[in-house]
């Protein structure tokens, strides 16, 4: 059985919708805890409610960002996960942290990566007219918001949108898309290959919505 570490910094949407998946599919997997950098993170609350271990390291109360890393790692390490998942984390990691769970920590971007990197993809995207935007899962490495792609979805722009409605539609092939991408991880169904990710059983990694 998988062990999971999903990290958090808010009210962990996409956390909620891979913890479901977990228990309604039946994944040879478990939730070993979820970690907030943030005491006050309302996905704290929802882990708790389902008898989950959570855990807080407030990076406020850390000298810089390595020694706040060095103490998440730590932190992460006690529950031996075999995958930890970056689930509106809003923290840029360390090289040292992101090569220690190289191959083995996922994130999901509200973009169509490469494109819009960083924050406020989407008003980035409406101001530059674009005709989709969309949400990508991806391997961290230390590179912001690159590493190898497992899954994308793609989102049609409509002539009234607005950023909240914008992300609102993408948010919801968010929570289509990052729970299969982690059980594909968590079935060995993902070989990793000269930088591009391959989903072996023929499960499309594309989605729309």
């Amino acid at each position: 059985m998988k062990s999971i570490v999903i990290l958090i910094s808010g009210r962990g949407s996409n956390m909620e919708a891979i913890v479901q998946a977990c228990i309604a599919e039946g994944w040879d997997a478990r939730i070993a805890a979820v970690i907030s950098n943030r005491p006050g993170a309302a996905g704290l609350e929802f882990a708790a409610n389902l008898g989950l271990t959570t855990a807080v390291v407030d990076h406020q109360a850390f000298d810089g960002r390595a020694a706040f890393d060095a103490e998440l790692q730590r932190v992460i390490d006690g529950f031996a996960p075999d995958l930890v998942v970056l689930a509106g984390f809003m923290r840029i990691l360390t090289p040292a942290f992101t090569a220690h769970y190289a191959q083995r920590l996922l994130n999901i971007h509200p973009s169509l990566l490469p494109a819009f990197t960083g924050l406020h993809s989407h008003a980035r995207a409406l101001a530059l007219g674009c005709k989709f935007v969309g949400a990508t899962v991806h391997f961290v490495t230390a590179e912001l918001d690159h590493g190898a792609i497992v899954a994308q979805a793609v989102v049609p722009v409509l002539a009234d949108d607005d950023e909240a409605s914008l992300s609102a539609r993408v948010l919801v092939q968010e929570h289509r898309m990052y729970p299969r991408a982690v059980r594909w991880f968590v079935q060995d169904q993902l070989a990793l290959e000269n930088g591009l990710v391959r989903q072996l059983s023929g499960e499309a990694q594309s989605f729309s919505g």
